[in-house]
């Protein structure tokens, strides 16, 4: 649950915004509102410094509107509630990717439901940055260490690289060969592996990635074979990297 938000308003008029704010008081006490403008061009610059979690947001406002202040912002890391008396705007103001859409005078309903959607949005952007943070951590973790972090359905396994035999692209998934003859399967890409090991890893096939320390044989039809016998293929053009890797 979300302890504190950060919000601004954006109104041509301190009329709404001051009702508005009374409103955000009494029904959301967890929202901190750190900003109120009546001009568009300082709201600009204020969201750009303030990196607020909601803004509410009037549509006709003189100069720039509602839709213009957004399309001005390089980043819109936000969620968005607009605010409007004038009920057209509604379609265009979701192409706007807005969490909702509230007409002035504002009602309590309207308001409690758009605010709950948008805090159930921040919520669960919170999660996925704080899941990616800490993935990003535990791999530099393992990195340093010479682990494979390896996300299965399972939860997290922590492999020595060197108990790796092979790396495999498979429909989508990845599986992991173990020389103790156990398979790994996670929902990482190839790709994502690739990134992970060592440089005693090499990409031999577009859904291979062998340990270079338990290649036994290299075949000139195109395989290599791993201390397990297991042939893996190497793509033409691999083949001359391969080889230039023990001249």
């Amino acid at each position: 649950m979300i302890d504190q938000i950060t919000a601004v308003i954006v109104d041509d008029e301190i009329t709404n915004i001051k009702g508005l704010q009374k409103k955000i008081k009494k029904l959301f006490p967890s929202i901190q509102v750190i900003g109120t403008y009546q001009k568009p061009e300082q709201a600009i610059s204020a969201i750009k410094e303030l990196q607020p979690q909601l803004v509410f947001l009037d549509i006709q406002m003189p100069r720039i509107n509602g839709f213009e202040l957004l399309e001005a912002l390089e980043l819109i890391n936000f969620q968005v509630i607009f605010v409007t008396a004038f009920s057209e705007y509604a379609i265009k103001a979701f192409k706007q990717n807005a969490i909702d859409y509230i007409l002035k005078p504002i009602d309590d309903s309207d308001l409690k439901s758009a605010v709950h959607k948008a805090l159930e949005a921040i919520e669960s952007q919170n999660s996925v940055e704080q899941n990616t943070k800490l993935l990003q951590l535990i791999s530099t973790m393992v990195t340093d260490n010479n682990k494979l972090i390896v996300p299965t359905a399972k939860g997290l396994s922590f492999i020595p690289q060197d108990e790796v035999l092979h790396i495999e692209g498979y429909e989508g998934y990845t599986k992991i060969h173990l020389e103790d003859s156990t398979t790994l399967l996670s929902s990482y890409n190839l790709g994502k592996f690739a990134k992970m090991v060592s440089s005693d890893f090499f990409k031999c096939h577009k859904s291979h990635i062998v340990n270079l320390n338990k290649v036994r044989h290299f075949e000139n039809e195109g395989y290599l074979v791993l201390e397990n016998k297991e042939r893996v293929p190497i793509s033409r053009a691999n083949k001359k990297a391969f080889l230039e890797l023990f001249n």
